[in-house]
Parts: C-alpha cells; structure tokens; sequence
C-alpha cells in the first residue's frame, strides 16, 4: 500500500512491464572505481542491517534468490548492481547500516563508499530508506537521512515486514517514521508500506519507479 496516493491503472501496468524484464546481478562494488558507466537510470536501496533490502529487491523483480539474503546482519558488504539486458533501468543494493557483525575498519570503509555514491552519482535518481515496520525511524536511519537531505539526494521511505507486527505497532511505526520525515527538504512524502512474504505493495513500488521513466 501507499499512504496518502492514488496510482491510475495505467501507472501500476506501466510498473508490470518494466519488471517482467529479468533482472540478473551483475557485479559488486567495493570502489567506486568499479561502478559501471553512469549511462542508465539508478535507483537504490538502503536500510539497517536485516531490514529485508535483499528480500525486498527479490520480491520487486519477481525472482527467488537474485538478492541474497541472510540472517546475519552485514551480509551485504559491497554495492550490488543489478541490470536487465534491455535497460533502462538499474537497482543498486547499498550495504546495510547499524549492527553489521564486521570489524570496524570494514564498516568505516562500507561507509565511505556508500558516502561517496552518494554524493557523487549523477544518474541516482532516488534512494529508498527502508524501515521496519516493527520499529519505526531509529537513531540511524535519521543520520542516513540526513546524509541524504545534506547531500540534496531525493529519497523515498519503504516500510518493510508488514505482515510481522500486530496493526496497532504497525501503524505507530508508520507514524513514527511520519514524524521522523516531516520536515526533510530530500524526502519524498509518500511511504510506502510493503511485505516481501506476500507481495504487499510491490505493485505500487514498481509503478512508482517506472514513472521516473
């Protein structure tokens, strides 16, 4: 679901065709160095360690297993790419913040690396926070935010795990995470409420990123 939006018949099946193209992993990237040509359209993905990034992307694409996931906060380390052989479209899954089981000096270097894509990738054409839905905005999901805000980069809210918290909790995270964007001048208004498990919401998620096509 989305809160506080309509979209038209002809958005959600305009979202249908762009993701019954295959994705395919193409590489990752621990410089940005390695990054492909900034010759397609990108979207990417951030989110605290075992938010559901991986889970997520593979539910939006409609394939098993092409994101990897774990149980283990951290497991994502570089920037993946993902890409379909006809374009135009690219995702990039960020490594996750907060509670990654890594030695300090590789979440200081994760860090700088996702810093600088951020800052310095003019085809990013929006970042989708992810927040769960259990919780709500934490501490640092607001200084991801603010990164963004700081760095003028458009950013969406995607909350994840629906389907774990009772509709009361749910819905005081979803005010929660209102509140923590209300004023940001980067963040895009509308949250976006979803479930990897059953697919809540990846028609709306899908239409969303086709419009910027």
């Amino acid at each position: 679901m989305v809160e506080n939006t309509e979209l038209t018949n002809k958005q959600l099946e305009a979202g249908r065709i762009l993701f019954a193209r295959p994705f395919e992993f193409i590489k990752g990237c621990v410089r940005i160095s390695d990054l492909p040509p900034a010759d397609m359209l990108e979207i990417a993905f951030a989110g605290r360690s075992n938010v559901g990034k991986s889970s997520l992307i593979n539910s939006l694409v409609g394939r098993t297993g092409l994101a990897r996931t774990s149980n283990t906060p951290g497991r994502t380390q570089e920037l993946n790419i993902f890409e379909n052989e006809s374009g135009p479209l690219r995702i990039v899954d960020m490594p996750g913040y907060g509670f990654a089981k890594a030695p300090k000096p590789k979440v200081e270097a994760w860090t700088k690396l996702v810093h600088k894509y951020l800052i310095g990738r003019p085809n990013l054409r929006r970042v989708y926070v992810l927040i769960d839905g259990r919780h709500g905005a934490k501490a640092n999901d607001k200084s991801v935010m603010n990164e963004l805000d700081n760095a003028a980069v458009s950013y969406q809210i995607i909350v994840t795990k629906a389907d774990k918290p009772s509709k009361k909790d749910l819905d005081k995270a979803i005010e929660i995470t209102k509140q923590a964007i209300a004023k940001r001048p980067a963040a895009y208004p509308n949250i976006i409420v979803t479930s990897s498990r059953f697919g809540d919401g990846m028609e709306e998620l899908r239409a969303e990123v086709a419009a910027f096509l």
